[in-house]
């Protein structure tokens, strides 16, 4: 995995100028079914990927808290709303809340997340390779390739598949 994770940064740069040509096609005309497409490639991808082996998302990038996100989650520390966004948040250039620092503060070094229960949004719904209306989010997954070697995986096939049509 080490190995993998190292060299995907590269591989999704070569893949990148490729990849969004791909998305620009698939903004402009997404095929009728591409939820069906995307729902089906991220399942079977995620039968055979194993995230706590990684934990690179966790480890190299931070998710943005929601306000639903906070209450949920400083209600699980028993604290209250402010004093969660003290201790563990900072307001980014988007003025999105976000981890004062990375790798993710919750994460274990066994890579469990002791708030995987109560997690935010954003963790939960990652690398979102499952998401309806997909091509609306291709700028995010350009960056999620890179990061993720699942979401890498299911571009490549999903651009195999789309394009051999």
């Amino acid at each position: 995995m080490e190995e993998l994770l190292k060299q995907l940064p590269q591989k999704a740069k070569d893949k990148h100028n490729e990849s969004k040509k791909f998305f620009a096609k698939l903004k402009k005309k997404p095929p009728r079914n591409l939820d069906v497409v995307m729902q089906q490639l991220h399942e079977e991808e995620f039968q055979q990927t194993d995230c706590l082996k990684c934990a690179n998302c966790c480890k190299t990038t931070g998710p943005l808290f929601t306000d639903k996100d906070i209450e949920r989650i400083s209600k699980h520390f028993k604290m209250k709303p402010q004093q969660f966004i003290n201790t563990y948040l900072r307001i980014d250039e988007d003025k999105d809340y976000v981890l004062q620092s990375v790798p993710c503060t919750f994460l274990g070094a066994d890579n469990y997340c002791s708030i995987y229960d109560v997690r935010p949004k954003a963790c939960r719904e990652f690398p979102h390779t499952d998401r309806k209306k997909f091509q609306q989010i291709s700028n995010l997954t350009l960056k999620n390739v890179a990061i993720c070697p699942a979401a890498f995986n299911i571009v490549e096939r999903m651009k195999e598949l789309i394009e051999n049509r």
